[in-house]
């Protein structure tokens, strides 16, 4: 059986990283009935560089474009991660939630434009069942001061 959403993200032009391993005591995946669970995907790409720093050019970090390409390399993560307990993407009946988290200064306001990088890139890989709920919240600083951390909550068949 063909894979479809692996074959949509080469006509994209996008290619899955290898899943990345925890960096601490925790699990990347956990699926419960038919939920999945993907622990928080930092913006690392497949060469292990992580876009780090704050978004906000006015607090000298890096632009709401950079942070959604980060937000991008997250949800790529994520999808890896899927494919990785799932064996295939296939099995992914609809992303529930996402939740993504910014490293932003305190006056920083577009957290939702960073996200929209990660909320865009699933609903160009699995169509309607990219469609999420989510959160885009600014916060201080996140693990290796990657620049984004999205985690999310997938229904799986």
């Amino acid at each position: 059986m063909p894979e479809i959403y692996e074959a949509k993200l080469i006509a994209l032009g996008l290619e899955l990283p290898p899943a990345p391993q925890p960096v601490a005591n925790y699990v990347p995946t956990l699926i419960s009935g038919d939920l999945l669970f993907i622990s928080g995907q930092v913006s690392k790409d497949a060469t292990g560089h992580v876009i780090a720093g704050h978004v906000g050019i006015a607090c000298g970090g890096i632009t709401v474009e950079q942070g959604a390409q980060a937000a991008k390399l997250c949800a790529l993560n994520v999808l890896s991660q899927a494919k990785a307990a799932l064996g295939s993407l296939d099995r992914i009946e609809q992303v529930l939630r996402l939740t993504g988290f910014v490293a932003s200064h305190a006056d920083f306001r577009d957290q939702p434009m960073v996200i929209n990088g990660a909320s865009d890139l699933m609903v160009a890989v699995l169509g309607d069942r990219g469609r999420h709920t989510r959160s885009a919240v600014g916060v201080a600083s996140l693990p290796m001061g990657a620049a984004v951390e999205i985690d999310a909550i997938i229904k799986v068949r």
